[in-house]
């Protein structure tokens, strides 16, 4: 029971993670305008392997966030 009370946890704790870096953190956001959170997600770095467990989570908030990037504009 404790394990998957952690794993729950932790999932929360990492949800939407690239989707908020891309979008507030000057340069993260490599000037994508559409869905930045998913393609900071899958870039290649040495994190790629936990931020995939963040991939669902940002793909679900950069689609409810498609109406204000495509108001926005590019995040640099």
């Amino acid at each position: 029971m404790v394990k998957i009370a952690v794993v729950t946890l932790m999932a929360l704790l990492l949800s939407g993670c690239g989707s908020i870096i891309s979008r507030t953190i000057p340069g993260q956001g490599h000037g994508n305008q559409y869905y930045p959170g998913v393609q900071w997600d899958v870039r290649d770095s040495a994190w790629r392997y936990v931020t995939v467990l963040d991939l669902p989570f940002s793909l679900v908030f950069d689609t409810l966030l498609l109406p204000v990037d495509a108001h926005h504009g590019p995040y640099e």
